[in-house]
C-alpha cells in the first residue's frame, strides 16, 4: 500500500470515538466500522462500498451538480429534495400549468417530463493519487503550486475519463496534503415524476427555514433513463429506465430516539480549519455584507413577483436559492458569536504555537496568517460588495459578458488593426451563452429597480476611494446642459431609466443583431456596457489583484497549517473538510435542548402542521386535500404506533450544504428519510462543529409515501419501490 494512503488511513481511523461529528471517505469507511457496528449498524463494510460488487455508494448520486439523491427503485426512480428539484419544476410550470404550485404527479411513465440540463452523477470508484500528485508539484507554492497542480490533474483527468466514457475529478483532501481521483458516470436523460405542491414542499418558507421544529414535506422524484445497454444517453424517446446496481428499500416501521442514522451523500464545502483571523473577518464584515446585499435583493425581488405570477414563475427559483443562504449568513453569524469561536480558536491556535516551538519548528505560522488578513481587510467588503450587489442586476451581467470582446476591441484599437474573423466569432459565441444564460432571470421592472438600488448601495456601502469612476464622471455629477454625458437625472431611480432607453443590452433582438455585425462604436457607446465596465475595470485592475494575492497566500499557509495539525494531532481527532465528493457520516435519531428549560422532541407531526396552519399564507397555507385527509385521519398504513403521522424528524448527523436530499438510513440498510436542512442552534458548524446542538432535519419517508399515495393517488409509484412495514 501506498505510503501516502497509509499516513491518511492513520490520520482518520482515531476518529471512531465521536460518532456524529464527520463526513467520512466512503473508500476508507471500514476504519469507523467498529464504531458503526456499536451504534446499531447491521451491515457488513463491504455493503457500504465496494469496489468489485454493487454497494450502497451505488445507490447514491450526485443530482443536479449540487445536491444528492437517491435510487428507491430498479427503474431508475430517484428521491431527492423539493428545493433540489425546484428549478426544474419551475422551468416545467407556466401560469396555466403551474407545476410548482399544484403539484405533480405522473401516473405512468408517458407522463413523466424531461428536466432539460438536470444531471445524474454516480461514484464508479476511488483511487489514491497522493504520491503522483505530488511527485510533479514538488516544493511548489503560491501561483506556481496552482499551475503545476492543474496541469497533473488536468493530465490525469484527460487519461482516466478514456474518451468522455467516464467524468474523471482529482480532488484535494486536508487542504491540498492528499489527493484521489473519483470516477463517475454521468446520465442526463432525467425527468420529473413527481412533487407535493409548493405549500408543502416549502411549508414554513424563509420563517421556518433553518429551524426545528419543521413540518415541511421537501421531497421530490425524478426518473433517470439510459440507452438499451443501461450506459449514458441525451434525452430520446427510445430511452429506457435506467437500472442501477443498487436501490434502497423504504422503510415504513417509524423511528425513535437513539436508532442507528447513516447519511450518504455529497456535502459542498466546510471550513473546519479557518483561522480565527478569517472567522472575525466573517463575523464582522463578510457576513453582514452578504445579509445587507441580499436583503435588498430579495425585497425587490418579492415586490416584483407578488405582483405578476409569470415573474414568480420566472425569479422563483433565483429567489429561493439567494434567501437560503441569506438566512444561512445571519444564522451562521449569531452562532459564531454565541459559541466564542473566535476565542475558542485563539487559544487553540496559541498551544499550537507553543507545540511549535517545543518541536522546534519556526513558530510564526499564525503571525503569517495575521498578516495577509491585516493587508486584506481593507478590500474583503469590496470584494463582497462586488459580487453581491453590482452582479446583483441582471443588467450589469448581461452588459459584462462583453467584456472579453470589449477588451480585445480595446487592444486592436491601441494597436491598429482589424480583429481576425475567428477571433471575433469566438467573443461573440461566448458573449451569447453566458447572456442567454442571464435573460432566464431578467424581468423589466423588476431590473430597472434592482439596477438604481443596488448602484445606490454599493455608494452608500464601498469605501469612496474604491468606487469605479461611473460615480463621479456620469451618476453624481452636477448636471447642466452642456453635460457631454447626455445624463441630466439627479436620482439614482432616474439614472436606471436612462440606462434602459439607451441600451441594446435588454432587448435580446437587438442584442442578437448586434451579435450580428459588433462594431466597437456601438460598444463603447452603450449606456449599460459604460456602467459595467466601469466597475468591472476598476475592480479587476485595482481590487482583483490584491483579493487574488491573499487567496494564494491563505491556500499556501492553510496547506502548512493542516500539514502540521496532522502532525501534532497524531492521536486526536481529525477528517478532511468536506468538498463536494461523497461521504458518509453516521449518529442517532436524538432529541435536543436548544436552551435552558426548552426541550425539542426528535420528530413532529402532522397535529403540529395544522397548528401553524394559515389559510391564504404564503408560508402557511396547506392544500384543501391535505385537510380533509387530515379531518377524516385517513393516514393509511403511514401512521405512528398511535395513530399519528409524523412529518419530519432529527438526527445529530454531520451535514452540510449538497446534503440535501440526501438519504438516511437505519441499522438494515433501509431508506428511513430525506435529509433536507440544519438547525439554526448549530449554523456555525461549516465553520466550527458543535456536538451539543448539532442537528439534521429529516423528511419522514412515511410522510413522504403519504402525501405520494393518499394526496397525489400515485400508487404506481408505491408499487415500484421495495416498502417495508
Amino acid at each position: 500500500m501506498k505510503k501516502t494512503l497509509l499516513l491518511f488511513i492513520a490520520v482518520i481511523t482515531v476518529i471512531g470515538s465521536r460518532a456524529d461529528e464527520g463526513m467520512w471517505i466512503p473508500m476508507l469507511i471500514g476504519k469507523n466500522y467498529d464504531e458503526m457496528q456499536r451504534l446499531g449498524l447491521k451491515l457488513t463494510k463491504q455493503d457500504l462500498y465496494d469496489i468489485n460488487h454493487s454497494s450502497m455508494k451505488d445507490a447514491i448520486l450526485q443530482f443536479g451538480g449540487g445536491c444528492t439523491a437517491e435510487m428507491i427503485s430498479d427503474k431508475g426512480l430517484l428521491l431527492t429534495n423539493h428545493h433540489c428539484g425546484y428549478d426544474a419544476i419551475a422551468t416545467l410550470s407556466t401560469v396555466d400549468r403551474n407545476l410548482l404550485d399544484n403539484g405533480f404527479w405522473a401516473h405512468n411513465m408517458q407522463e413523466e417530463l424531461p428536466a432539460q440540463g438536470v444531471t445524474a452523477l454516480f461514484l464508479q470508484r476511488m483511487e489514491d493519487v497522493t504520491d503522483q500528485v505530488k511527485a510533479a508539484i514538488g516544493d511548489a507554492t503560491g501561483e506556481e503550486f496552482t499551475k503545476k497542480f492543474e496541469a497533473i490533474r488536468k493530465q490525469i483527468e484527460e487519461k482516466e475519463a478514456d474518451k468522455g466514457k467516464y467524468v474523471a475529478n482529482v480532488k484535494d483532501y486536508f487542504n491540498g496534503n492528499q489527493f484521489f481521483l473519483l470516477i463517475y458516470k454521468k446520465y442526463t436523460d432525467v425527468r420529473l415524476v413527481g412533487n407535493p405542491p409548493r405549500s408543502l414542499g416549502k411549508f414554513g418558507g424563509d420563517t421556518d427555514n433553518w429551524m426545528w421544529p419543521r413540518h415541511t414535506a421537501d421531497f421530490s422524484m425524478f426518473r433517470i433513463y439510459a440507452d438499451s445497454n443501461n450506459q449514458p444517453k441525451p434525452y430520446s424517446a427510445t430511452n429506457v429506465p435506467y437500472h442501477p446496481r443498487k436501490f434502497l428499500p423504504v422503510s415504513i416501521k417509524g423511528e425513535h430516539e437513539g436508532d442507528y442514522a447513516m447519511i450518504f451523500g455529497y456535502p459542498g464545502r466546510t471550513n473546519r480549519y479557518e483561522v480565527s483571523y478569517g472567522v472575525d473577518l466573517a463575523i464582522n464584515v463578510v457576513n453582514p455584507s452578504i445579509v445587507t446585499c441580499r436583503d435588498l435583493r430579495l425585497a425587490i425581488m418579492r415586490r416584483h413577483m407578488d405582483a405578476n405570477k409569470a415573474t414568480y414563475l420566472q425569479l422563483t427559483s433565483s429567489y429561493s436559492r439567494i434567501a437560503n443562504y441569506w438566512k444561512y449568513f445571519i444564522g451562521q453569524t449569531e452562532q459564531l458569536k454565541r459559541l466564542n469561536i473566535v476565542d475558542k480558536k485563539r487559544k487553540s491556535e496559541d498551544k499550537f504555537t507553543a507545540w511549535e516551538q517545543t518541536n522546534n519548528m519556526p513558530a510564526d505560522l499564525m503571525e503569517k496568517f495575521s498578516r495577509i488578513y491585516l493587508d486584506y481587510a481593507p478590500y474583503a467588503k469590496h470584494s463582497v460588495y462586488y459580487g453581491e450587489c453590482f452582479r446583483a442586476s441582471a443588467v450589469a451581467r448581461m452588459a459584462g459578458v462583453l467584456k472579453p470582446l470589449y477588451s480585445a476591441y480595446e487592444r486592436n484599437d491601441s494597436a491598429k488593426t482589424e480583429m481576425n474573423a475567428d477571433t471575433l466569432k469566438k467573443y461573440i459565441t461566448a458573449a451569447q451563452t453566458a447572456y442567454r444564460a442571464n435573460l432566464k432571470e431578467f424581468d423589466l421592472a423588476t431590473e430597472k429597480e434592482m439596477l438604481a438600488k443596488m448602484t445606490e448601495l454599493y455608494h452608500q456601502n464601498v469605501p469612496a476611494d474604491q468606487l469605479p469612476g461611473i460615480y463621479e464622471q456620469v451618476i453624481l455629477k452636477a448636471k447642466n446642459k452642456n453635460d457631454k454625458t447626455g445624463y441630466t437625472g439627479s436620482s439614482y431611480s432616474e439614472y436606471a431609466d436612462y440606462v434602459f432607453a439607451h441600451t441594446f443590452i435588454t432587448d435580446s433582438n437587438k442584442f442578437n443583431e448586434f451579435c450580428k455585425a459588433p462594431t466597437f462604436e456601438q460598444l463603447k457607446n452603450d449606456v449599460a456596457v459604460q456602467y459595467a465596465m466601469s466597475f468591472i475595470n476598476n475592480y479587476t485592475k485595482n481590487y482583483q489583484p490584491k483579493v487574488e494575492a491573499f487567496s494564494v497566500k491563505k491556500t499556501d499557509l492553510a496547506r502548512e497549517y493542516v500539514h502540521e495539525i496532522m502532525e501534532q494531532k497524531k492521536d486526536k481527532l481529525m477528517y478532511p473538510d468536506a468538498n463536494s465528493t461523497m461521504r458518509i457520516s453516521y449518529g442517532k435519531v436524538l432529541s435536543y435542548e436548544p436552551q435552558d428549560g426548552v426541550h425539542y422532541n426528535y420528530f413532529t407531526t402532522i397535529d403540529g402542521l395544522m397548528a401553524k396552519y394559515k389559510p391564504g399564507s404564503d408560508e402557511f397555507d396547506v392544500p384543501n386535500d391535505l385537510i380533509q385527509l387530515y379531518k377524516n385521519k385517513d393516514f393509511g398504513r403511514y401512521a405512528d404506533e398511535d395513530g399519528t403521522l409524523h412529518t419530519d424528524f432529527i438526527t445529530n448527523n454531520d451535514i452540510t450544504g449538497g446534503n440535501s436530499g440526501s438519504p438516511v438510513i437505519n441499522a438494515n440498510g433501509e431508506l428511513i428519510g430525506a435529509a433536507f436542512d440544519g438547525n439554526w442552534e448549530a449554523m456555525s458548524g461549516d465553520i466550527a462543529f458543535d456536538k451539543k446542538y448539532k442537528r439534521t432535519i429529516v423528511c419522514d419517508a412515511r410522510y413522504i409515501l403519504f402525501l405520494i399515495d393518499k394526496m397525489g393517488h400515485a400508487d404506481n409509484l408505491i408499487k415500484e419501490m421495495d416498502v417495508r412495514e
